[in-house]
């Protein structure tokens, strides 16, 4: 069965509603930074702080590389993997869905976390989040099989809304199994 990966800017929600998607569908689950925190056993922004976002990004690649030998899971990534091109095309073996977010939404969603070295090491985190939408947005369209705009729904309207959108374009993937309603 063919992976389903959710790409999109910091603050769309790809985690949650990944988690979200996989329940309704009875999937494994998994996210890159997350994986990243338990190969390293230590948060992001250490990593940031003694590697730099190179070492980080690699560490992403190698992560992506290996969670997409698995077969049907969902993954949530991480806001810059579309930076690389040799992550775009190791997306293209996978269903991929963009959820698109406004830069007010994401900044409204992030200014409090401590997490996000991109943020926390800016002077002006909302125009790094404006900068980083212009670079990324037309690299998360160049992958996306599918483009859902994410922005204010409850968690749950948001899984019903992306598992609907997929049951219209790709049913196959969206097969709900008994006793996951």
């Amino acid at each position: 069965m063919q992976n389903i990966v959710l790409v999109g800017p910091m603050g769309a929600g790809k985690s949650t509603i990944g988690r979200g998607l996989a329940g309704l569908l009875r999937r494994a689950f998994h996210d890159t930074d997350d994986e990243i925190r338990k190969r390293t056993g230590v948060d992001i922004p250490t990593i940031f702080e003694y590697e730099g976002e190179e070492g980080f990004r690699q560490r992403e690649t190698a992560v992506l590389d290996s969670l997409l030998e698995k077969d049907g899971i969902i993954l949530a990534t991480g806001g810059g993997i579309v930076e690389r091109p040799e992550n775009r095309e190791r997306l293209k073996d996978a269903f991929v869905i963009y959820l698109r977010v406004p830069v007010e939404e994401q900044f409204r969603r992030t200014r409090r976390s401590r997490n996000r070295p991109l943020l926390t090491q800016s002077e002006d985190p909302r125009a790094r989040l404006q900068a980083l939408f212009e670079r990324r947005d037309p690299l998360y369209q160049q992958v996306a099989d599918m483009v859902l705009e994410g922005r204010g729904r409850r968690v749950r309207d948001a899984v019903n809304g992306v598992c609907s959108a997929l049951q219209m374009k790709r049913p196959d993937l969206c097969e709900r199994r008994a006793g996951s309603e």
